[in-house]
């Protein structure tokens, strides 16, 4: 993907790649040089908590952490759920 730099020097991140990560406005990046290419590593955000509720219109237990929550892959699910008492 190509983005452009502004005459501000800002650089827009591409939609795919910050829902990919999980980005969001305001969230830091670190930036740096490693062999003549500029790299953003995202800062380390708190793991939201997640909890199971019930749904509220089957009734039966699901995995949430919010709304705004990035997806989460089925071996992140299950990660959780090892860790869940």
């Amino acid at each position: 993907m190509q983005t452009k730099l502004s005459t501000k020097g800002q650089v827009v991140v591409p939609g795919p790649l910050r829902r990919r990560l999980g980005l969001e406005a305001g969230d830091s990046l670190e930036a740096k040089v490693e062999a003549d290419r500029l790299v953003l590593i995202p800062k380390k955000k708190r793991l939201r908590k997640t909890r199971i509720i019930a749904d509220p219109i089957t009734g039966l237990p699901v995995l949430t952490a919010g709304p705004k929550s990035p997806r989460l892959t089925s071996a992140q699910v299950r990660e959780i759920l090892d860790e869940f008492p």
